[in-house]
């Protein structure tokens, strides 16, 4: 442990303050992506198999149900549905007033999960230009060494100042992508999040389209066409 921990001062050392900063970047880019997958983990933002059942036990005008199936979950997909439905069952609230409520609780869900999500993105800009920062210092520490030489110039002071210098290059390279791959992944999730929440609230909304079966559809061209024929 303690040659890990003299290890991680050399290197620091080396690469200067620059470096010691996009350390401290990558740690808390770690305890946003931790946090956010924790966050992710108690919504159970991936679990949506309850939604055709909901839907159906709605069409079928067993509301309560329905109700009874949703306040079990703890999606943000159900709790806009189940704001959609309650509302559906008050004859006295008017549609418009209800979608109204639907869009803002659907906003509020979506706002809490992007929580964080721009500190994420600022990391991932901020780590390459930081990394190419301490590399020009690095360079111009190491000509200022050049120069100092004289007549005595040697090689390895010229080598040894440019691996420094592109240390900090690698260093905000590697915390930029993967912070930028899993920032991607997450929003993402957020996205399917938010179609799930559009799709479902607005079957129950048109649930009396849905409720009509192809089949009826089907036999009132078959008997217009008979009309037609005879």
């Amino acid at each position: 442990m303690q040659q890990i921990l003299q290890s991680t001062a050399d290197v620091l050392q080396l690469g200067g303050p620059v470096l010691v900063i996009l350390m401290v970047l990558s740690i808390i880019a770690l305890a946003i992506i931790l946090l956010k997958l924790y966050q992710f983990a108690n919504l159970a933002v991936g679990k949506r198999k309850f939604i055709p059942n909901v839907l159906a036990q709605y069409r079928a005008g067993r509301s309560e149900d329905a109700l009874h199936i949703l306040r079990r979950q703890a999606s943000p997909v159900a709790r806009v549905l189940q704001v959609a439905i309650e509302g559906q069952q008050r004859r006295d609230l008017n549609e418009h007033i209800l979608r109204e409520e639907v869009d803002r609780v659907a906003v509020d869900h979506l706002e809490q999960m992007r929580s964080y999500l721009r500190g994420l993105e600022v990391i991932a800009a901020l780590s390459p230009l930081l990394g190419l920062l301490g590399t020009v210092l690095g360079m111009i520490d190491a000509f200022q060494q050049l120069e100092e030489a004289g007549d005595r110039v040697n090689a390895s002071i010229l080598s040894g100042g440019i691996w420094e210098a592109l240390l900090t290059t690698a260093a905000g390279l590697a915390i930029a992508i993967p912070v930028l791959a899993v920032l991607n992944w997450l929003e993402r999730i957020i996205q399917r999040t938010a179609h799930a929440m559009e799709s479902a609230a607005t079957q129950v909304f048109t649930v009396a389209v849905n409720q009509e079966p192809w089949t009826h559809g089907i036999g009132h061209l078959q008997s217009a066409r008979q009309e037609l024929a005879e």
